[in-house]
Parts: C-alpha cells; structure tokens; sequence
C-alpha cells in the first residue's frame, strides 16, 4: 500500500479558528506514524498539471486558483473557503497525489493507495471553490483514469458527512463514472437529495440527524453497496470524509471510528470482486481531532487487510 501526502499540504492555512487548519493533516499523519503502518510505502506527491485540471475545471477557475494565493495573510474567496500563500500548491499537490495514486494500482505498484492531503475537494464545482476545497481532488483522478488509462466505469463512493455536489456536479453527465453518496441532510451544501440521479449514474442516500452506526451500515449494505456491484468498477475511488463521527463539531451523525473500518473493508470487497482489487482514496472532511486520527487509522488499517 502506498500513502502519497507533501509537506505543503501542512502550509495550507486558512487562518486562526478555521476548522480546516494544519493540525487536521497533522493528526492523521502522526496517527500514521504507529509501528502497525511501518510497511505503508510514503510518497511525495507530485503536482497536478493544467491538463489534469483543466479535464474536470474551467479554465477561468483554474487561473483564478493559480493566481490568487496571497503573498501573505489570507485571501477570502467565499464565506468558508480561504487562501494562504502556500495554498496554490498544496491544492496542486493534492490532485497530483490522486493523479499519481492511480497511476500506482493502474500500473501495479500498489493495490491500495491513501492520499492524505489538504486542502479537501468534493465542494469544488467546474468553476469554484467552495466549502473549504480549490480544486476537486476526487474527480481529477477519475478523469484521469477514464482519459489515460482508459477505463469504462469508476466508481466514486463518498462517506464525508456533507454531500459531494462538486463531484456530482462534474459527472452527473458522465455515465462512466457512478457517484455514491451518504451524507447528513440537512447540512451544508444544501444538495444531494434522493431524486438528484444525474443519467442513473448519481446515487445520493441522506440520513437524518443523530444517524448512527445502524442506520450507516443498513444503508450501505441494503442499498448503496449492491448499486456499486451492479456497475462492476474498474476502479474504486473514495472521497473519505471521516466528520460523520459523532464527536465532530461541525455535524450531527453518530459514528465511531469502527464504523469507518467496516464501510473501508466492504469497498476493499468491492474492489477486489470487479477491480482487480484497486482502490484510492483522498481525506476529505473530518475536524474533532483525535476522532480523525483514530478514523483515518481505522481507514487504512482495514486498506491493509488488518
């Protein structure tokens, strides 16, 4: 297994009391850290380029993003979504990593692949940052599967607490890709109901405040997870959002830590019965600390069959 993350991803700073701060990064990657992860191949991520970015964003957004770090302070894009002057290249550095974690399980240097990165990316639409995401880190990824390595159907599977609408929005007319999503509603960004079906290839499944880890695990196994096998994917994506945890201050979900190793084994299952057991995933949402540690760890511990 690999692990692509950059140390520019630490630079990356909203500013003071922003909940998507450094420490995020920094409690996953110290969780990392433990003897049980020793055999977890680290890479540098590289950066993504213009084409990767231009597969799946306007060129418009992607200048803007370029050119709008600050020399200095904060530059405020919306409400949520802040820049620093390192964070033009830790959004680069985290679609890189996406992009080149493919390429490892497409090319057989790895059969899972973790990015552990920042800024996050569902939020991201064609043309905007938003909600705490630059570029959309998920979908340059597939994109790059479907336009490099060739493939017919990726699957996206996203378990963040909030609804992926940049990533839905990207593919919602892209019929190789399939977009599974269970987030809290109602919460932040307002979209992902249950009749928003793209071409049949956008699956969205809101719960309900206070859901917890019975109401997650019916979901998934009654009716997401049987979706995913019916699509037999090339390859398996995961937008892993770990601020479903019921310790997380920004939402209302009751998971656990374990909750998260369970939804990580079943998609490692789905990867290995139609994917040649490729799998990658990207660290979206998660902002109580010590709940993304132990989350991210459970995450990765269940990538390396543990």
């Amino acid at each position: 297994m690999k692990l692509f993350t950059h140390p520019v991803c630490l630079q990356h700073d909203p500013g003071p009391g922003h909940a998507e701060s450094p420490a995020r990064l920094r409690a996953v990657l110290q969780a990392l850290d433990q003897d049980r992860f020793a055999l977890v191949d680290r890479v540098e991520a590289p950066r993504a380029t213009h084409e990767q970015l231009l597969r799946v964003h306007a060129r418009a957004h992607v200048d803007k993003i370029l050119a709008s770090a600050p020399e200095s302070g904060t530059l405020r894009l919306d409400e949520d979504t802040l820049m620093s002057p390192a964070s033009t290249e830790a959004a680069l550095r985290a679609a890189g990593a996406m992009v080149a974690a493919i390429d490892a399980v497409m090319e057989g240097a790895a059969t899972h692949a973790f990015c552990a990165v920042r800024p996050p990316g569902h939020h991201a639409t064609p043309d905007a940052a938003m909600g705490f995401c630059l570029f959309n880190t998920v979908a340059v990824g597939a994109a790059h599967a479907l336009a490099v390595h060739g493939l017919k159907r990726v699957a996206i599977a996203d378990f963040d607490v909030h609804h992926g609408n940049g990533t839905q929005d990207i593919f919602q007319r892209e019929p190789r890709v399939l977009f599974i999503s269970s987030h809290q509603s109602p919460l932040y960004p307002g979209t992902g109901s249950a009749d928003e079906r793209g071409m049949g290839n956008i699956v969205n499944a809101p719960l309900p405040p206070g859901a917890g880890s019975y109401e997650f695990r019916e979901l998934w196994d009654g009716a997401l997870l049987p979706r995913l096998h019916v699509f037999k994917p090339q390859l398996v994506l995961v937008s892993a959002g770990f601020d479903a945890h019921r310790s997380d201050p920004i939402a209302d979900l009751r998971l656990q830590a374990e909750d998260y190793a369970w939804i990580t084994e079943r998609l490692v299952d789905l990867a290995r019965a139609h994917a040649g057991g490729r799998l990658v995933s990207t660290l979206e949402g998660g902002y109580d600390l010590a709940a993304l540690a132990a989350s991210a760890s459970a995450h990765v511990s269940a990538l390396l069959g543990e």
